[in-house]
């Protein structure tokens, strides 16, 4: 089952024509596609912070991260931090978004409020 994706920027993102690097910027690096299915949104702070610390997850990651976020909803989790090898994505269960992300070094001293679960995916 495809549906055609209305919105312009998206579609442009999705097809793989994206300017100046935008999606990569993102620490998105192509996996974009697995983003745009519904089933897990990204907000603009969390694409700034995955920019900013230059993280880059490939398709395998996000999956991993998907798989986590499906686990944390089984267990009926609101907000999850979800930590991948030395990522941390703070990630909205109820909505499907990744809030924040942090890196091996914005993590130390770090306390994280607001989240009902853990998951190590």
């Amino acid at each position: 089952m495809t549906q055609r994706i209305s919105n312009a920027k998206i579609a442009e993102l999705a097809s793989g024509q994206i300017p100046n690097g935008t999606a990569k910027q993102a620490g998105l690096n192509g996996a974009f596609d697995a983003i745009l299915a519904n089933r897990l949104k990204v907000s603009s702070h969390a694409q700034t912070r995955l920019a900013s610390r230059n993280i880059e997850l490939g398709k395998a990651e996000w999956e991993r991260v998907l798989g986590g976020v499906d686990k944390a909803e089984a267990k009926g989790s609101k907000e999850s931090l979800v930590m991948l090898d030395d990522i941390a994505l703070v990630v909205s269960v109820r909505n499907r978004t990744v809030i924040t992300a942090m890196d091996k070094e914005n993590l130390r001293n770090n306390v994280f409020t607001n989240i009902d679960s853990a998951v190590i995916v």
